[in-house]
């Protein structure tokens, strides 16, 4: 069962924050006046544990979701599709208000500070599982025409240029610019020419997005454009390697993602 960790974060945040303030403004009067009408004096530890465990939780949880809803949020990466810039098991993270600020777990944006440029790699909602985060750098804007054919890609009629680099088996390494990003690609010659090719039209307010793992990417060639309100944010450094449970973390990979 998937779990939505922002929802339930805001819930948490919001039932603590509550109990927290009926305490004080309602409970903590009512608990001294029946203290002081018994004769007690020990009012702190007759504090009921639930109104404790909310005093003690809703700072750390308010911090949190401040954090990872407007500021950084990690993530980690589950597949090859952004290699050789991303590697499996690279944690990331993901600056929330480039892009402007959104509301936690609504997604609206209530300030505009950027747009995605071209080249970013941007984290954004699966358009057909809005459940699902994808990685993918952003290779077309709105109003652009986007042409994959052969291999090559072309914007808006140019070709996008890339250098051969090294043959890494089964794939060539090849060294790609768009506009001033210049970022690594692998292309798999074993695999048809005609996969992933066509021609497309961005729409506004979306963006068109490819995996630098060209031939083993799942990206807008095959499902089409991400719109503006399922953006999450720009992924801008790797700073820990931890493939799975049975191997040991690195750190060598740290540093920001071109």
């Amino acid at each position: 069962m998937d779990i939505d960790f922002p929802l339930v974060l805001v819930v948490l945040t919001f039932v603590t924050g509550l109990l927290w303030l009926l305490d004080i403004f309602l409970l903590r009067g009512l608990r001294e006046k029946k203290a002081i009408e018994q004769g007690g004096d020990d009012i702190v530890a007759r504090e009921p544990w639930l109104i404790e465990t909310a005093r003690s939780f809703f700072p750390v949880l308010a911090i949190v979701l401040v954090l990872r809803s407007f500021l950084v949020e990690p993530f980690q990466i589950p597949s090859g599709s952004m290699l050789p810039t991303l590697e499996v098991g690279d944690f990331i993270l993901v600056n929330k208000f480039a892009y402007g600020l959104r509301l936690p777990v609504a997604g609206t944006k209530v300030v505009e500070i950027d747009n995605p440029q071209r080249g970013d790699v941007m984290v954004f909602k699966f358009p057909e599982d809005k459940k699902t985060n994808y990685i993918k750098r952003v290779i077309g804007l709105p109003g652009d025409t986007i042409r994959y054919q052969g291999k090559q890609l072309f914007i808006n009629g140019e070709l996008v240029p890339e250098i051969h680099l090294a043959n890494i088996p089964p794939n060539k390494l090849f060294e790609e610019s768009l506009g001033p990003v210049i970022h690594k690609i692998f292309e798999d010659p074993r695999r048809n020419h005609g996969a992933g090719e066509g021609e497309w039209r961005v729409p506004q307010a979306s963006y068109f997005v490819m995996g630098d793992n060209r031939d083993n990417s799942n990206d807008s060639r095959y499902w089409g454009f991400v719109p503006d309100e399922l953006v999450v944010g720009k992924a801008f450094a790797i700073w820990m390697q931890w493939e799975s449970l049975t191997s040991i973390p690195s750190f060598s990979r740290v540093g920001l993602i071109e």
